[in-house]
């Protein structure tokens, strides 16, 4: 059966590991096998629901898809857009957003999280960003979504908001309701500064995160000062319910071995921690230094990234602007 997957990141800039392992690496997996059709979109629409300089968004966008190629997704095997470039995304969004109820989207705990206590002064389109999102899976009839722990509620919201509509017009299946492709294990990468708050680009320390641009000096530097603890390596996955900082390393080490952690924690039981983070930074080297001089080298190319972008977005523009063509006429326009 073809699965057809959607995704997309936000060109938030200065992508780090903590999107590459719980994102951009699952989804060059989920492209390279066979049964899948995947599209990969840069939500720029997504990204305006808080205040952007438009200079610094634009090369943004540009950063966002020289990490997803530099990474290994291919454009002639994904549909590789940016939002923006496809209007139906827009809407299909007016349209999802007359079928979504305000009881729905008054339970989403992203926008609280992210509006802070004066939620008077945000947006009204960080507010709504999750129809958004929905029209972004739905017009693809995409059957399965890789999301984050933190995104689950999310996907939730597009799979009510798709029977509902479906159930109110009564046309059973139009729009597909999809399935969560869940990373189960380290999709949440940690700060190593601090193994109890996510990996972050607004931490305002630069070493509290591996930046997929960092050279290999960086990275070696970061991972020798990442906080650790004076016992030795743990030899029990319990231990690590009260060691975060040693459940983080251990994690983005299994991340990139693809074990799983009771593995990692056997090879290093006893050890101390820097004879393991020797290993680690080698294994971190040897993965990200090409991506970080593969993403240097595609960003002195504006033309090459941007005709990507704009031949992915003519791809996506069909099909999508047929789904639309198709719910305006279920609803009578």
């Amino acid at each position: 059966m073809v699965k057809k997957i959607f995704s997309g990141v936000q060109p938030t800039g200065n992508l780090h590991l903590g999107n590459y392992l719980g994102a951009i690496k699952n989804f060059v997996e989920l492209q390279n096998q066979d049964e899948n059709e995947c599209v990969y979109c840069v939500v720029d629409l997504h990204a305006i629901t808080v205040k952007q300089d438009p200079k610094i968004l634009k090369n943004n966008i540009r950063e966002t898809t020289a990490a997803f190629l530099a990474s290994g997704l291919d454009y002639k095997k994904s549909i590789i857009f940016n939002q923006s470039l496809v209007p139906a995304h827009s809407e299909g969004s007016w349209i999802l957003s007359c079928v979504a109820r305000m009881g729905w989207l008054n339970r989403m705990t992203q926008f609280k999280e992210k509006a802070g206590k004066d939620k008077e002064k945000a947006s009204v389109g960080l507010y709504i960003y999750p129809v958004l999102m929905a029209a972004d899976i739905l017009l693809y009839d995409s059957t399965h979504v890789p999301v984050g722990e933190d995104q689950k509620q999310h996907l939730e919201l597009s799979r009510d908001i798709a029977q509902k509509f479906n159930l109110d017009f009564n046309v059973k299946d139009f729009l597909k309701v999809p399935d969560p492709l869940i990373q189960k294990s380290f999709a949440r990468i940690m700060s190593l500064k601090d193994g109890t708050k996510k990996m972050s680009k607004s931490d305002p320390s630069n070493l509290s995160r591996i930046n997929l641009t960092d050279s290999e000096d960086d990275i070696v530097n970061k991972i020798r000062k990442a906080k650790t603890d004076p016992k030795p390596m743990p030899d029990n996955i319990k231990d690590l319910s009260k060691r975060p900082e040693a459940e983080n390393l251990l994690g983005i080490y299994s991340s990139f071995k693809n074990q799983s952690l009771q593995i990692s924690i056997e090879e290093f039981s006893g050890k101390n921690f820097s004879e393991f983070k020797k290993i680690l930074t080698d294994i971190v080297v040897e993965k990200i230094t090409p991506i970080s001089n593969e993403i240097n080298k595609l960003q002195k190319d504006h033309n090459f990234i941007d005709n990507i972008l704009k031949a992915g977005s003519e791809k996506a523009e069909v099909i999508a602007s047929k789904k639309v063509k198709d719910m305006k006429k279920i609803i009578g326009f």
